[in-house]
């Protein structure tokens, strides 16, 4: 089973989250790209989609975004999973899922969301970017737990390998 696993990040801490979901889908049998959204131009090689995002002032951002709307029929006929990165902090900062990804589980019938914490250099990010950080209070570090994200990794390769099972079994 061929796998995108698509994420769009600012500073490289979703793409190394994304990097890690695709090591557990290649570990158990996958055939795996990880791509920028941008870079994304078809579905048609793919049988799963897992599409990620890094969170900006509770918003997915623009490639990620913009993927959805070029490819939303393409991605609603396959098995999509989405998933964000973003707070910081203990407790993480802000809460919630990001304002769109209810719409977006809707549009593309989405097996599955996950946010997982994410990383804060406050060294790397632009004027506009400290101004956010400082007005949320968010703590520097890195939050990002790699067993979540590994585990849930794992549930999606199970969830392919069942749907792979079945669409055997309806072959035959």
């Amino acid at each position: 089973m061929r796998v995108l696993v698509a994420v769009a990040s600012r500073h490289g801490s979703t793409r190394e989250i994304a990097e890690e979901i695709g090591a557990v889908l290649t570990g158990s049998g996958m055939t795996v790209e990880v791509r920028d959204p941008d870079e994304v131009d078809t579905l048609e090689p793919y049988d799963a989609v897992v599409l990620g995002s890094a969170v900006y002032v509770g918003r997915w951002a623009a490639s990620a975004r913009a993927m959805v709307d070029r490819l939303a029929a393409g991605l609603a006929a396959r098995p999509v999973w989405l998933f964000s990165s973003g707070p910081v902090g203990t407790p993480p900062v802000p809460l919630g899922d990001p304002d769109e990804v209810p719409s977006l589980m809707t549009r593309l019938g989405a097996q599955g969301h996950r946010t997982f914490a994410g990383r804060l250099d406050k060294s790397s990010l632009a004027l506009a970017e400290r101004a956010v950080v400082a007005l949320l209070q968010a703590e520097q570090g890195d939050f990002r737990s790699w067993p979540d994200i590994r585990d849930w990794a794992r549930t999606i390769a199970h969830d392919l390998h069942r749907l792979e099972v079945r669409q055997i079994r309806l072959v035959r």
